[in-house]
């Protein structure tokens, strides 16, 4: 019996390397880099499946909507003036959703190999801190678990902030998990918040029958984006028959008739307005995710936002063993941003040394067009007092992009006056989410536009209309 007693003790009480507190993009991907280094490692992640936000009701689940709802409106569209017939065409939402959650578990199940294959302990509960070195684990098939580690990282991502107002069912009133698993389509949508999300979920739910109207407080969407691809953004956007009220605030809501009845009013004017709608999509961002820490218990601190302080550049909280990255602590919430932060930790932690670099780190919105940037757009740089070079080129002179008949949009360069050193990409167009990586390697090597340019590039492609807004940054372009 005292043997037993022992053992169980001693599985209750296991120490690591590592522990990661959260198994999403930052969370995993920091885990199999530190078994990778050779560190004993743990991920601590209370959902069922691993990947976080991003994999299991956020980017995954959304761009298999998003590509999935662009077919079906080619299909109903666009086939026949290709010279493609296929009769009527009829939306089978269940399946449509099916084919979504296949990615979605597929992707999931991949990590849970990759864990195994790296021999990753994943700890499925919800982990609290005791200590700067402890964390205890409410585990999800009852009891607890309590973990030792020399180092820990806590990668617990974001949440959909809340709106004064309105009651948040996922039925009527939505936030994006909600929006990912409407049973029909609803006549009337209105999104609240015109950011990437609000305007990819919007877009998925315009091709597939509904009427969509955008309220944005901003007097322009896209919030970061140069300002030149936001007027041609919004403009594509309307043409798709989305309609968009910018410079507006939402006041309250109402539930009234089996319908929700928002109230709002001009930023400027403050003219009142109601809006009637089957569905509200509430999309006005995200805050950091950290119920049920016990980052007091640890002594690590937030700032006025709830963001988790960061005190160096090694990601080092206020205590030294531990760590914070992605969503739930400072800089763009991005899944990207938070895998380069979960490997630079990781290494900081193994050898003293990690890199990411923050004027690298690019933004895509996957509707279509799909418009992608990277570093600085103009109103920075004049904010800044930095003269720059503009070099643009239209998708409309690019042959790949004729010959599938999808050249809306551009490509505009933003290069140092002086040394031609490229300082911002802009893409609205074809593929934009692709051809951004070429500027951010680019930038990555402070490469200049005409290190770009007299790069050979294969014909035709749509990499074509980069090259050429790089010669029309230093020089001038061959075709326009």
């Amino acid at each position: 019996m005292v043997l037993i007693l022992l053992f169980f003790q001693f599985k209750k009480h296991v120490e690591y390397d590592t522990v990661i507190i959260g198994g999403g993009p930052g969370g995993y991907v920091a885990a199999i880099k530190a078994a990778q280094l050779g560190q004993k490692t743990a991920c601590i992640e209370k959902r069922d499946t691993l990947g976080g936000t991003c994999l299991n009701v956020g980017c995954i689940p959304s761009k298999a909507m998003l590509n999935n709802s662009h077919l079906y409106h080619e299909a109903k569209h666009n086939f026949a003036k290709r010279g493609i017939d296929v009769g009527e065409v009829k939306l089978n939402l269940a399946q449509l959703l099916a084919d979504k959650d296949k990615a979605v578990t597929g992707l999931t199940r991949g990590i849970e190999m990759l864990f195994k294959k790296n021999k990753v302990d994943w700890i499925k509960g919800a982990g609290t801190l005791k200590s700067a070195t402890e964390i205890e684990v409410a585990l999800n098939d009852g009891g607890a678990q309590t973990v030792a580690a020399k180092n820990i990282i806590i990668a617990t991502g974001s949440e959909p902030s809340p709106f004064p107002g309105f009651e948040i069912d996922e039925k009527q009133i939505i936030t994006s998990t909600g929006a990912l698993a409407l049973e029909k389509v609803p006549e009337k949508m209105i999104v609240i918040g015109g950011g990437v999300i609000g305007l990819e979920l919007g877009s998925v739910w315009s091709r597939l029958g509904a009427e969509v109207t955008v309220v944005e407080y901003l007097p322009a969407i896209g919030a970061g984006m140069d300002a030149e691809l936001a007027k041609a953004f919004q403009r594509s956007l309307t043409k798709q028959g989305i309609k968009f009220k910018t410079s507006t605030k939402v006041v309250s809501s109402e539930k009234k008739d089996g319908k929700v009845v928002v109230s709002v009013e001009g930023a400027k004017n403050g003219k009142q307005e109601s809006l009637t709608a089957d569905v509200v999509l509430l999309s006005v961002g995200r805050r950091p995710y950290t119920e049920g820490l016990g980052l007091e218990n640890a002594g690590v601190k937030v700032d006025a936002k709830g963001r988790i302080e960061m005190a160096d550049e090694q990601f080092r909280t206020a205590v030294s063993s531990i760590r914070v990255i992605g969503d739930v602590t400072m800089g763009p919430m991005l899944a990207h941003k938070a895998e380069e932060e979960g490997i630079a930790a990781v290494e900081h932690i193994t050898n003293g040394h990690g890199h990411v670099n923050y004027n690298v780190i690019p933004s895509v919105i996957y509707t279509h067009p799909e418009v992608a940037w990277v570093g600085k757009n103009e109103q920075q740089l004049k904010e800044e007092g930095i003269k720059y070079k503009v070099g643009s080129f239209p998708f409309a002179a690019n042959s790949r992009a004729k010959t599938i008949d999808d050249a809306e949009g551009l490509v505009k360069i933003i290069t140092d006056a002086e040394t031609d050193r490229i300082l911002g990409a802009h893409i609205i167009g074809p593929n934009a989410g692709e051809m951004i990586a070429e500027a951010c390697l680019a930038m990555e090597y402070g490469g200049s536009a005409e290190d770009v340019a007299r790069t050979c590039h294969a014909h035709p492609t749509m990499s074509e209309a980069f090259k050429e807004a790089c010669m029309a940054a230093y020089s001038k372009p061959i075709h326009f």
